[in-house]
């Protein structure tokens, strides 16, 4: 019986492509398309339509081609969507993060860099919580990313939490606030709900009620970095303090 094979964008697909995408042999037919073209025409639509409306038959359309065209380079669309959520990842520039200051630095561009990079894309966030990114692109940032860290001065068990935490971090919290079920931005409806309540049943709800309301997006991104960034160098110290 035949093994079932890895769902696209694992890393035991990943593991059988050695290109960042597939090329396809001369057949008879329409002309062979570029693959590039093909990933990069369906993050515009995903862009536009969200990955669910996303299919075959809309990329092949707007590649003036058609889907068995499409078949000569890919398996299906998650083959393709697996593409599309490596080619945005590839969109963030880290090749700097080494000359950084600090690893606290270096910490928070890449944080900021790949939270202005999934504002982009929100409609991608979806698959990029789908499967852990290990195709090219991501596994090259991740490397960047940790060199960097190390290279500051971290050590590897902290960097590798580090990465972890903040890439978490940002993935959330841009899911949250800016992917397709983000909840609309109702501020002063809510505060004029909470203003509503019962001061005694909620005393502290009420007092903290216009901060709660009132403070940008940016500036909660800020803060909620700010204190993984904080922790980070905390543990950091720990032995130096201990010892």
């Amino acid at each position: 019986m035949a093994a079932t094979p890895p769902p696209p964008g694992s890393p035991a697909w990943w593991a059988g492509r050695s290109a960042p995408a597939p090329t396809a042999e001369p057949r008879r037919g329409r002309p062979s398309l570029d693959t590039g073209h093909i990933v990069d025409t369906a993050l515009r639509l995903v862009d536009e339509h969200g990955s669910q409306a996303f299919s075959l038959r809309m990329l092949a359309e707007a590649l003036n081609s058609g889907t068995a065209t499409l078949y000569r380079h890919f398996d299906g669309k998650d083959e393709i969507l697996a593409y599309v959520v490596d080619r945005v990842l590839g969109e963030t520039a880290l090749d700097d993060l080494a000359s950084r200051a600090d690893w606290r630095e270096a910490v928070t561009v890449t944080a900021h860099r790949f939270h202005d990079t999934l504002r982009r894309h929100p409609h991608t966030l979806p698959l990029l919580t789908a499967q852990v990114p290990v195709g090219p692109h991501g596994l090259a940032q991740r490397e960047r990313v940790l060199s960097a860290l190390l290279a500051h001065g971290l050590p590897v068990d902290l960097a590798a939490r580090a990465f972890t935490a903040v890439t978490h971090y940002v993935i959330g919290f841009t899911a949250q606030q800016y992917g397709p079920s983000a909840a609309p931005d109702n501020g002063p409806e809510l505060a004029a709900f909470y203003r509503g309540l019962d001061p005694a049943a909620y005393p502290a709800l009420l007092r903290a009620a216009g901060t709660l309301t009132s403070v940008s997006l940016d500036e909660e991104f800020d803060f909620g970095l700010g204190l993984l960034v904080h922790g980070l160098a905390r543990l950091h110290s720990a032995p130096a303090e201990n010892g």
